[in-house]
């Protein structure tokens, strides 16, 4: 991939106006610390994900824990869902200034890289989705056999391991412009701080133990970050490859209703790609959307408004081009 690749953003996508225009993009390399802090962070969640089936055999596992993982899944998985994929990538609605910032940080905790890295990698993914230029597409080196799985690993963990870097001011401007977003980005090293410390600080208070913060540390930071992370970067490898495809796209994005509750409504990803802004993924019965749940309810309390909720005439038209 190039450096000077240019490219159009996917139909209905608000990225459209910050992935075109003659800004490369990519705006150069990681500096090694940062390289470095991103093999740790993807490795080192791993390893205690490894370690914790012999580490639960029986002992090392508490209802406490049990709780602070799946309060923390939450706040951090739904900030990346809600805040930094559908409101701060795609715009799927606004919202107040303070929700913003409270989103901004509750995708942080998920330790899946700082606010402006993240969207502007997201959006050049849909710019350049599974053709060359995509930081992330299961396709990259063909479909021989070896061609799917050198793929599958590349989207689902190996690019993160790649040193270029998306050009933020290409397709991250909005966000380079708000103060508060970017301070919230420069501190990306203390939410990931405090989404792993606070587990266990919280673990030893309630059950009163150096134990039960040794335990709550272990679960509720180091397994849940690394089962978070798997769960999102199945949304980019496996969803596709494989699923339903009901609704037309311009790549090979696809329904994987296994992956549906964990990643809260994500892996309805088919839709997605094919409208990009729609504020709701799950759209047809049964398909469980937590995360458009949650906007629903924003804007019932008057904290998100201009939602973009799809409508029939759209996804009939969609569904209709699709067959």
């Amino acid at each position: 991939m190039t450096a000077t690749l240019e490219g159009s953003a996917a139909s209905g996508d608000n990225t459209a106006n910050t992935a075109k225009g003659p800004k490369p993009i990519l705006d150069g390399q990681r500096p090694l610390g940062v390289h470095l802090a991103v093999y740790f962070g993807v490795i080192a969640p791993l390893v205690a994900l490894v370690a914790a089936v012999p580490f639960a055999w029986g002992w090392g596992l508490t209802w406490v824990d049990v709780g602070l993982f799946v309060f923390f899944y939450a706040v951090s998985g739904l900030g990346i869902t809600v805040a930094f994929h559908r409101h701060f990538t795609h715009g799927s609605f606004k919202a107040k200034q303070w929700l913003r910032v409270t989103m901004a940080i509750a995708g942080s905790l998920a330790v899946q890289g700082p606010l402006i890295t993240w969207v502007a990698d997201h959006r050049r993914h849909h710019a350049f989705s599974d053709r060359e230029g995509d930081p992330h597409s299961p396709w990259l080196y063909g479909t021989s056999p070896w061609a799917i799985t050198k793929g599958f690993w590349h989207a689902h963990m190996g690019w993160l391991f790649e040193r270029d870097r998306s050009n933020a001011e290409r397709f991250a401007p909005d966000l380079l412009k708000d103060p508060a977003l970017k301070r919230v980005d420069q501190l990306f090293w203390l939410w990931t701080l405090l989404s792993l410390v606070l587990p266990g600080i919280i673990g030893g208070l309630v059950t009163w133990s150096l134990w039960g913060g040794v335990t709550a540390f272990f679960w509720a930071g180091l397994v849940r970050v690394c089962f978070l992370h798997h769960v999102t970067w199945s949304v980019n490898s496996i969803c596709h490859m494989i699923g339903e495809r009901p609704f037309t796209a311009r790549d090979r994005s696809a329904n994987f209703w296994p992956l549906a509750i964990f990643s809260f409504g994500e892996s309805w990803h088919n839709l997605h790609h094919a409208d990009p802004t729609s504020a709701r993924h799950g759209v047809r019965p049964g398909q469980i959307d937590i995360s458009a749940r949650l906007i629903w309810l924003f804007e019932k309390f008057g904290w998100a408004y201009n939602v973009r909720w799809p409508t029939q005439t759209r996804l009939a038209r969609l569904a209709a081009e699709s067959r």
